[in-house]
């Protein structure tokens, strides 16, 4: 018991804080609970499939080979994990009503991503212990709720402009990108010092959040 609210914490507070930014006109909580739950079981199973094919059209070895850490870090992780959220997003959270501001999209992304990271904190947690779920608190938690903000605000706008399709597919790109470069720098780890790169990419990517939650928050419709 101890060792999954350990797990679940984290991602409780993520949660708890972006539904506190969304100061004007907050989301039904069945509706917030549905794409959590659709990000734990969904688009966990979604990246299963992905994850197998992609391994199979890029063959890796666990080699200290920078391209094919590069790779796997950029197109069999972060683009099939960031993928399966995209797809929940996208064709779930973004075309029902309650989807009614670009806020929405910040709110709705790291929902389905807090929820593929409940899933997978948990696994790691009970696997590795209490150091891991230490350690995953303040470095991938972080890093999902990151990687859904970032693809939230692009598909916030994308819900109300007419280049619908390019924002949607920019938030999917940015948020890759993050999650492949804090990955790749954690995957070659052979090179002494390097994974600094992994903290120095998250804490960009936390300065970039926080500047998407307010110009999302400043540009509501129901802001008083």
């Amino acid at each position: 018991m101890n060792l999954f609210l350990l797990a679940i914490a984290p991602v409780t507070i993520v949660i708890l804080y972006i539904y506190f930014k969304d100061k004007f006109e907050k989301e039904p909580i069945s509706f917030l609970f549905k794409n959590f739950l659709l990000g734990a079981t969904l688009s966990i199973l979604i990246t299963a499939i992905l994850g197998v094919i992609a391994a199979k059209l890029i063959p890796l070895t666990n080699g200290q080979s920078i391209l094919q850490q590069f790779l796997k870090a950029f197109f069999v992780v972060a683009l099939v994990e960031e993928f399966s959220k995209y797809l929940i997003v996208r064709y779930f959270a973004q075309i029902n009503k309650e989807f009614n501001e670009p806020f929405d999209g910040i709110v709705y992304a790291v929902m389905v991503s807090m929820g593929f990271a409940a899933l997978e904190n948990v696994l790691y947690v009970f696997q590795y212990g209490v150091a891991t779920g230490i350690t995953r608190a303040f470095t991938a938690v972080p890093a999902h709720a990151t990687f859904g903000i970032l693809m939230g605000y692009f598909m916030g706008k994308a819900k109300f402009s007419k280049n619908k399709s390019k924002l949607n597919l920019l938030g999917l790109l940015l948020a890759t990108l993050f999650h492949g470069a804090y990955d790749f720098f954690l995957f070659i780890d052979f090179i002494p010092g390097i994974s600094i790169g992994a903290f120095v990419s998250l804490i960009i990517g936390i300065v970039l959040s926080k500047k998407a939650i307010k110009k999302h928050q400043l540009s509501s419709q129901f802001k008083e």
